[in-house]
């Protein structure tokens, strides 16, 4: 595969400019194996709607073809689970989640690394996303299997780290 160059011109980052080393979707770390892909996470619903409404040019098009998004603003009825799951980007930042290449957070971060880019966040990042798991377990020993209105709101942040909850 020859490498390709993304250059991002968005609300958040102006010039920044970064390498596809990897197809996209493939070669991931051994401990990272998302269930769903960021198109999929984007049509489900995630994040209210109003996250990376102005990254298009720099994703693939039909990633956003049936994509639930507000451009104006956060609306927890285009989630998947009909809740809000997420916190402000300035607790995000307060907190030290963010690194500067990916100001937007994790989902940023994960689209990148699924669009092929590797990066020397990718081992905190998956670690993160591998500390959600603590939800899943939660869910299995609260909920009865196939009860979707059980825990909705864990349910809507499992979704924002691309796991899949509608199946335990």
């Amino acid at each position: 595969m020859k490498n390709r160059t993304v250059v991002v011109n968005d609300k958040m980052q102006k010039g920044y400019i970064y390498e596809l080393v990897e197809p996209m979707g493939k070669n991931f770390h051994k401990d990272f194996k998302p269930q769903l892909t960021p198109k999929e996470m984007l049509e489900m619903g995630v994040f209210g709607g109003k996250y990376m409404t102005d990254c298009r040019d720099e994703f693939p098009s039909d990633w956003y073809k049936n994509a639930k998004l507000c451009p104006k603003e956060h609306k927890k009825e285009l989630n998947y689970f009909g809740v809000n799951a997420s916190q402000p980007l300035s607790v995000w930042q307060k907190k030290g989640w963010i690194h500067i290449d990916d100001p937007r957070g994790w989902f940023q971060w994960y689209c990148r690394y699924y669009m092929g880019r590797r990066h020397p966040d990718d081992l905190r990042q998956i670690k993160r996303w591998n500390a959600m798991k603590r939800h899943i377990y939660q869910l299995k020993k609260n909920c009865v299997m196939g009860d979707l209105n059980c825990r909705t709101g864990q349910r809507q942040a499992l979704l924002h780290w691309a796991y899949d909850s509608r199946h335990f």
